[in-house]
């Protein structure tokens, strides 16, 4: 059960404290509507939740691509953000999920980074009756408290019950 402490208002200076990073590995900024809709709407939720987000697409996606080169360039790039980031939070739709933000995923587990999942899709992809997609994703989360780490909505972000407020605010 979770209680919130509804009537106490803690003031913290930026200064202070130091944002957690979050990697948002998405597909969603290879299409115009996406990255205006969703792909805005994940960080804008993340960032106002005192998070400072990596995307990708914002932090990357100035290389010119008809360069040679560039595509290493850019997965060099993901790579090392995901390797310096705190946290990965990761946009799993799909049947399968995209296969970018699969290698992010598998590498923010195997360096021990705090894991989130993103899926309002609601197709089953697995043989799973316990888990919606390939077992190997939820690897990085807990084995019994999973769906804590799991969301489905973008308002069920900032749930202050869910694990991701509670590791930006340090509970």
């Amino acid at each position: 059960m979770c209680i919130t402490n509804a009537g106490l208002i803690i003031i913290m200076n930026d200064s202070d404290t130091q944002k957690k990073r979050v990697y948002l590995a998405n597909p969603y900024g290879f299409s115009r509507q996406q990255k205006n809709g969703p792909l805005r709407d994940l960080v804008e939720v993340l960032e106002t939740m005192g998070l400072e987000v990596w995307e990708p697409f914002r932090r990357n996606n100035q290389i010119d691509i008809s360069k040679d080169g560039a595509a290493y360039s850019i997965g060099q790039d993901d790579m090392n953000d995901v390797r310096n980031s705190d946290g990965i939070f990761a946009v799993v739709n799909g049947t399968p999920p995209d296969e970018g933000v699969m290698i992010e995923l598998g590498m923010a587990i195997a360096w021990g980074k705090k894991v989130f999942l993103f899926r309002d899709d609601f197709r089953k992809c697995t043989d799973s009756r316990e888990y919606p997609l390939n077992l190997m994703l939820f690897t990085g989360l807990g084995s019994d408290d999973w769906h804590d780490s799991y969301y489905t909505s973008i308002e069920e972000i900032s749930d202050p019950c869910k694990a991701l407020a509670r590791w930006v605010s340090g509970r």
